[in-house]
């Protein structure tokens, strides 16, 4: 049975400006990259390990030394999904599998997964939260090039925010992200605000684990899970309460888990947005197969960083475009 070596990187790569959510501001995005290799060819795969759900660099680094042994006696990326649950040091590990067959069989990991073709994605950009006025600014800059806008919000005085974007475009396609930070006690008046503003869904609007209000709460705007969904095994309990679900390899696990979750979250009457986090284009890469598979794509995490990756994904004209051999895949 074929054993690999396995190589642990750890990467600190600046943001060209901070990027605000609910939870707080960063200034830079720390990754972890997991390179499998048999002595002939290599495979990379990057996560970013997320506080929200409970990792660290750490951690990650520590889940992911544990399958050294395994993985220099044949562990495989089918075993990968029983060894490692689903997170980062998982994804890490399965799309630097995907990556290394790739390489090893001269098949496009596209093929491997079953896709005759690729074809390029209009995606979302990404305001990040701040004032009205100047998200307002920021929205008008960004829709030269980008149609398409994600504002983020979750902060006190959210509705105004809303307002503000769409007077200053009024042309483009906006969803919005409140990352948990609402309230019942506002949660009707920032949904009002969408409807007026045409948003065409809203993110996370509540926290994890107090969203079963929205079983029985009328709204006007469409509502997309991503902190409450995770894998397979989480959305069950989103029926009747979500519209739409986030799927962002960090949280299934890979390339493998993601795929399948889109299958089923579709099959459940879902739709299906492909996300990612503020990572390098190494990380998006493969979430661009399972956007093939998703009705929305947010796979802009890339640009908002300072700089990227040698063979770096192509963002322009509204699109991100399809991954490089030399890159991934």
């Amino acid at each position: 049975m074929q054993g690999f070596n396995l190589n642990i990187y750890v990467e600190a790569w600046p943001l060209a400006n901070s990027f605000t959510i609910s939870r707080g501001t960063r200034t830079e995005a720390q990754v972890v990259v997991a390179e499998l290799s048999d002595g002939k060819n290599k495979g990379r795969g990057e996560c970013l390990p997320y506080a929200r759900y409970g990792e660290t660099i750490e951690s990650v680094v520590s889940a992911l030394e544990n399958t050294r042994g395994a993985l220099s006696e044949g562990l495989d990326r089918y075993g990968v999904q029983a060894v490692l649950g689903a997170g980062a040091a998982r994804n890490a590990l399965d799309c630097a599998f995907w990556d290394f067959e790739a390489k090893k069989s001269r098949k496009p990991a596209y093929v491997l997964a079953g896709f005759s073709s690729l074809h390029p994605l209009d995606i979302f950009y990404t305001v990040s939260l701040d004032d009205p006025e100047k998200m307002a600014v920021e929205a008008k800059r960004a829709s030269i090039l980008w149609p398409r806008l994600k504002i983020k919000l979750g902060a006190p005085g959210d509705a105004e925010r809303i307002i503000a974007v769409r007077a200053a475009v009024p042309d483009a396609v906006i969803i919005a992200d409140a990352n948990e930070g609402w309230s019942l006690e506002n949660f009707d008046e920032n949904m009002d605000a969408c409807n007026r503003a045409g948003i065409v869904f809203v993110e996370q609007p509540l926290r994890a684990g107090s969203d079963d209000v929205l079983a029985y709460t009328p709204r006007k705007v469409p509502v997309c899970a991503d902190e409450s969904v995770h894998d397979r095994h989480t959305l069950p309990a989103l029926k009747g309460k979500y519209d739409m679900v986030n799927i962002k390899l960090d949280k299934t696990g890979g390339l493998t888990e993601a795929l399948a979750m889109a299958e089923e979250a579709k099959n459940m009457g879902f739709s299906v947005m492909a996300g990612s986090m503020v990572s390098t284009s190494l990380a998006i890469a493969p979430a661009v197969l399972l956007a093939q598979k998703a009705d929305f794509a947010d796979l802009d995490g890339a640009m908002l960083l300072a700089r990227d990756r040698p063979h770096r994904l192509f963002y322009g004209k509204g699109r991100v475009g399809l991954p490089e051999p030399r890159l991934w895949g």
